[in-house]
């Protein structure tokens, strides 16, 4: 029997009125923690994400040490690509790492499909874990979009302008879509795997789609953002997008069968308004904000909480994740201002 959860965030994903304004924080789940901190000392990521046990824990710790009304799984966007095919690793100070890089169709057509209960169990049993046991708050799922998967896979690694990858674009539609379909395909069902499995919200980051123009956005990317949205309507669990430098994507992620649009410290709710985003917004302070002193973080705070509560639908987050050197008593002293400022 699932023991009863804080709703608020769901509430609020889905644009109704809420007692305060609901918050997490993108990676908020490691990095900046003590305890994640000693048990890197030990393990990995990858063997963090293997142990079932281990990664709830480190999902857990932030709902516990900040009050957040969310965890989200502590995982990596590329978690589910080598049962697919491609050998990824995850290199300290660079990212993910790909040996074996993506350059034609034929590479593409090489690539299989996923079966989430044989290939990545670990994840489905953290899930399972957190939702059954131990978490009073929702748990939001993720996923790679895929424009953000395929820039590692044909970049071979992180990238600054991404230019094998929308070379690729331009030069090979064909494969392009193929590629697109490919892991449209992985990427419904692996959040079909999450979503049964308990994750009550999903967030599909499409981190470096920002990249494109929206002409481009509209032609190459849209379309199977779509698909992948309209396929995951069926479960009936907030969907959220969400990626940096895309304030001249804004429009076109509103036309998207999404609830939510995450913002990145860039564009302001009121001008994200202005502009005629509808839909939910979550968002959206500076991390670096973070790192200054508290009177400058409450300020900017409040200044974005009163935009959110004058136009309302609103969900507090970051502009992007919790970096390293973030304290973890000023995201629990974020937290409770968030929660005092807006009670009603």
């Amino acid at each position: 029997m699932s023991k009863r959860i804080n709703d608020t965030i769901l509430k609020a994903y889905k644009g109704e009125d809420t007692d305060y304004t609901p918050a997490w924080f993108m990676r908020q789940a490691g990095r900046s923690q003590p305890e994640y901190r000693e048990l890197k000392e030990k393990y990995s990521l990858f063997e963090i994400t293997h142990q079932p046990e281990l990664c709830a824990y480190v999902t857990r710790l932030p709902v516990e040490n900040y009050g957040v009304d969310a965890a989200i799984l502590y995982k990596d966007i590329m978690t589910p690509l080598p049962a697919i095919g491609v050998d990824v690793e995850i290199k300290a100070g660079i990212g993910p790492v790909i040996d074996n890089p993506i350059r034609n169709l034929a590479d593409i057509e090489k690539l299989g499909e996923l079966n989430p209960e044989a290939d990545i169990p670990y994840v489905l049993d953290t899930i399972r874990i957190l939702t059954e046991e131990q978490l009073d708050v929702p748990l939001i799922g993720f996923s790679g979009a895929p424009f953000t998967l395929a820039s590692y896979m044909i970049e071979g690694g992180p990238s600054k302008n991404y230019s094998k990858t929308k070379s690729l674009m331009y030069r090979e539609p064909e494969a392009w879509f193929a590629l697109m379909e490919k892991l449209a395909d992985m990427i419904i069902t692996y959040v079909d795997a999450q979503v049964k499995a308990g994750v009550k919200a999903v967030q599909i980051f499409d981190s470096w789609v920002g990249s494109l123009n929206a002409a481009d956005y509209r032609v190459f990317i849209k379309p199977v953002m779509t698909r992948i949205f309209s396929e995951l309507k069926k479960h009936n669990v907030p969907l959220i997008t969400f990626g940096v430098g895309a304030r001249h994507l804004l429009l076109e992620w509103n036309d998207l069968p999404v609830d939510v649009i995450g913002l990145d410290w860039r564009t302001s709710i009121a001008e994200a308004r202005k502009m005629g985003v509808t839909k939910v917004v979550q968002g959206n302070l500076d991390p670096t904000i973070l790192l200054t002193d508290w009177e400058t973080i409450e300020r900017r705070t409040k200044a974005i909480l009163d935009e959110g509560m004058q136009h309302g639908k609103h969900v507090f987050n970051l502009g992007h994740g919790v970096t390293p050197d973030i304290k973890p008593e000023t995201l629990k002293k974020l937290t409770a201002l968030i929660h005092s400022y807006t009670h009603k």
